[in-house]
């Protein structure tokens, strides 16, 4: 009898032992903060507790295994980049990375960018997997499931937020599903009798307007010039198109003899809209166009200080030019 008795309290004092064991576990932190690590797509609980283990964010893998399975775990570790700004406890942590509670980044896509720019931003960033360094436009196109082969003008200029270590074709499929959105929305009130035969039709001349846009109050005006000149059958007569078309060869001046020579973007020779966009308009230059001021002016020039002057004939234009650029 006394030896149960005593088995029976070894029993319940090792139980106790265990428990604060336990509890001591869960409750310590694990290691100092700040600190950050990540876990590879693909890995199994024990190969992520390894890659923790690695990284110095804990020291027992077979406890943090152990306390996984125990709570159902083992299966919902997220992988991505972490970031722990202060201590945790493993139960902390198991929460976090089964959560996917990831250290998150952002990146810009500016208003006014070619698809080349936005290409170099996003081969830039380093908390991106650059997967679409190696493809070509049309492979990158095709990737993201887009309509067509030529990207120019389709991605929408906002900024993004995402987990870092994120492949980079999640930011331009985000982008390009947004700008098709904004787009299609504002297609749908766009206003009556626009020389516009399509919404890539009004993206076109959208970019146009945010290349030639220097103050945003003048974007509704600048779009009814173009609206006006396309009613009329006019050249467009604007020089970011023609710096598009020059590509590589455009060294920072236009001469006159850019002006003269055909490409398919030379508005100066060539009637109508350009066959793509030529940079990435906002929405407020696809508004503009869709929406664009009630107005005859045909003409509009530089006046220096970021805004235009707006004529409405050539002889006034004229004296608008002497005026404020020579």
């Amino acid at each position: 009898m006394k030896f149960i008795k005593s088995l029976f309290l070894l029993i319940i004092l090792s139980i106790v032992v265990l428990f604060g064991a336990i509890s001591f576990y869960l409750s310590k932190p694990l290691s100092p903060a700040p600190i950050t690590f990540s876990l590879k797509a693909g890995s199994g609980l024990k190969s992520s507790v390894h890659q923790m283990q690695q990284a110095g964010v804990l020291n027992q893998e077979w406890a943090f295994v152990l306390l996984a399975r125990a709570l159902g775990k083992s299966a919902l570790i997220k992988p991505g980049n972490y970031q722990l700004t202060e201590p945790v406890n493993p139960l902390q942590l198991l929460d976090l990375i089964s959560n996917g509670r990831i250290e998150q980044t952002q990146i810009s896509i500016i208003e006014g960018w070619s698809f080349k720019q936005l290409r170099a931003a996003l081969n830039a960033d380093t908390a991106l997997l650059h997967d679409s360094m190696p493809l070509s436009d049309a492979e990158i196109m095709q990737r993201i499931g887009a309509v067509g082969t030529e990207p120019e003008g389709l991605f929408f200029p906002d900024t993004y937020r995402f987990a870092s270590g994120s492949s980079d074709f999640v930011i331009l499929k985000k982008a390009y599903q947004l700008l098709e959105s904004h787009l299609q929305q504002s297609w749908k009130t766009r206003a009556p009798n626009l020389p516009l035969a399509s919404p890539y039709q009004a993206l076109i001349l959208a970019s146009i307007v945010e290349k030639e846009t220097g103050q945003a109050s003048d974007r509704p005006m600048i779009a009814a010039v173009f609206i006006n000149r396309l009613n009329k059958k006019m050249l467009l007569q604007t020089d970011p198109t023609v710096i598009y078309g020059m590509g590589e060869h455009f060294d920072g001046n236009l001469r006159k003899r850019d002006l003269q020579t055909d490409t398919p973007y030379n508005t100066y020779t060539r009637l109508g809209l350009t066959p793509t966009p030529i940079a990435l308009p906002g929405l407020a230059s696809i508004e503009a166009v869709l929406h664009p001021a009630v107005s005859d002016a045909l003409y509009f020039v530089a006046k220096g200080d970021g805004s235009s002057y707006f004529s409405s004939t050539l002889l006034e234009h004229n004296n608008a030019v002497n005026h404020f650029q020579k």
